[in-house]
């Protein structure tokens, strides 16, 4: 069985002291693909180590997160995104979007902010990435100004509702499942089984948002197969087509 990852932080300080055992333990467990999305740019360097180290594992996206987009930087950082985009391959731009539990008076910058990050999307033929916390309506009401066939991309640590959940694949959008789908107040288990599998992938978003038994501590790739388990319940088919579709799923996305 393949898993994929398609959201872990790897570059993350939570993993300093054991960031290689941490991914060769995802990669004994069958996570042997890990798509790293970007923060700012001071995390750039970080994801090229990784990528020279695991090559045949490791791949990147690029963009400015929504907590980063602030007044005196945000300019700044989406042009380093653009021409690191002209620069090299990247599989996504992301991750990008609009956060409003952290900062409700940097969304029209947030906004502009992801909306240029989509255009620079359709630019590359990339997939777009995105975050929204506390601000599904604004982040669709960008979508649906960026809709159409050059529009795709994966709607990373989806927690919404139904509704909200076909909203985004009418986007053409995956939805990112992670541990939030094995807890018992995450809600979205109640009503994945109505989702087709074709529409989900797995993520971790390590170090964060462990899943049941973990959940509480640091997050990592390996727990992918947790969330695949729980998967396997909600749609009552065997872990190895989870593994299987959900993976399919990614390369559709990612092209690779």
């Amino acid at each position: 069985m393949i898993f994929t990852d398609t959201h872990t932080h790897l570059y993350s300080d939570a993993f300093a002291d054991d960031r290689k055992e941490t991914i060769n333990r995802a990669i004994s467990s069958g996570v042997t693909r890990f798509f790293i999305p970007a923060i700012d740019s001071s995390y750039t360097e970080s994801m090229f180590e990784l990528e020279r180290e695991f090559p045949d594992n490791i791949f990147l996206m690029m963009g400015l997160h929504p907590t980063d987009v602030k007044p005196e930087t945000y300019k700044k950082e989406l042009a380093l995104v653009e021409s690191e985009l002209a620069r090299r391959k990247y599989y996504a731009v992301g991750e990008i979007g609009i956060d409003l539990y952290w900062d409700k008076s940097t969304l029209a910058i947030q906004q502009e902010a992801f909306q240029y990050q989509i255009q620079l999307a359709k630019k590359y033929n990339l997939p777009i990435n995105i975050h929204c916390r506390d601000a599904f309506d604004e982040v669709f009401e960008v979508l649906e100004r960026e809709k159409g066939d050059n529009l795709r991309g994966i709607f990373h640590c989806f927690t919404g509702t139904e509704e909200q959940a076909l909203k985004a694949i009418s986007y053409n959008l995956k939805l990112g499942i992670g541990g939030v789908a094995t807890f018992k107040n995450g809600k979205i288990d109640q009503f994945l089984n109505k989702i087709p599998l074709e529409h989900i992938v797995l993520e971790t978003d390590s170090p964060y948002l462990a899943p049941v038994p973990y959940r509480g501590k640091r997050n990592e790739s390996a727990y992918i197969v947790n969330i695949a388990e729980k998967l396997s319940d909600i749609y009552a088919l065997p872990l190895e087509e989870i593994a299987k579709q959900t993976t399919a799923n990614s390369a559709a996305v990612f092209g690779i």
